[in-house]
């Protein structure tokens, strides 16, 4: 009992830090879960732990979701630039393709080239807002670019941010849109999970309520002081850490 419990705490831990800073948690949780050979892991403990990062990043940004009448445009450019990923998506999920990319050398070329682009895109010093200058071509472009997040190890969040600031938008702004973005994105990943839970007999134990809850937790925080954080420092500390593990991980494999 205690050792499911302290999985399920990692894995939340995992999910819930690494969706929102750019370093993919699709690709730690792949190879976490295949070093550690985890008991705990399973469909229903993944979209657990999906439903505490939404519910985590809803709740941070309620003001803005919730107040429609203010912020429609917005709403109606999250909404926009999430649909190229939901396309692309079901279909690389509903065809089997996407389990094809689950290796550890994609993983690792993925998270040193996006890593290194990321860090290209950083050095920009352009002020862009997301009040002010964020449209509908501009959503549309980082919306494209989150379809490549398909990939472990290139982060959804990586992605867009890079794309943001390869727009020129700044720090703050660029990671405020990837953590928009990611309403859609975790919601869209727990339906299609959803497809097939349903497909097999569900029960609701203590598990599942400690993986929504502590994910939940990891996720908040993890926003609060990712934004606290970038607002001072640039990009570096994470470039640094993904260019470290591809290292690694190519040391592995080669």
């Amino acid at each position: 009992m205690l050792q499911n419990i302290i999985e399920i705490i990692i894995l939340s831990a995992i999910q819930g830090i690494s969706e929102f800073i750019p370093v993919s948690s699709s690709a730690h949780l792949i190879l976490v879960s295949s070093l550690y050979n985890f008991k705990s892991g399973s469909l229903l403990i993944d979209v657990s732990l999906h439903l505490g990062s939404l519910m985590a990043i809803i709740y941070f940004f309620k003001d803005e979701l919730f107040d429609v009448r203010n912020n429609k445009r917005l709403i109606s450019l999250i909404i926009l630039g999430s649909i190229p990923l939901i396309i692309v998506g079901y279909i690389l999920y509903s065809t089997g393709l996407i389990y094809n990319l689950r290796n550890i050398k994609v993983i690792a070329w993925s998270t040193l080239i996006f890593g290194i682009i990321l860090f290209i895109a950083d050095r920009s010093r352009f002020d862009k807002k997301i009040s002010t200058n964020l449209n509908f071509k501009l959503i549309l472009f980082i919306g494209i670019f989150q379809v490549i997040s398909l990939v472990p190890g290139v982060s959804r969040a990586g992605i867009t941010i890079t794309a943001s600031r390869i727009l020129k938008f700044n720090r703050v702004d660029s990671s405020k849109i990837s953590f928009l973005l990611s309403i859609p994105a975790l919601a869209g990943a727990s339906i299609l999970s959803m497809k097939d839970i349903l497909n097999q007999p569900i029960e609701i134990n203590y598990l599942i309520v400690i993986a929504i809850v502590s994910s939940f937790i990891f996720s908040f925080l993890t926003v609060k002081f990712f934004l606290i954080y970038i607002n001072r420092f640039s990009m570096n500390l994470f470039v640094i850490y993904r260019i470290v593990i591809s290292i690694i991980l190519f040391s592995l494999i080669y």
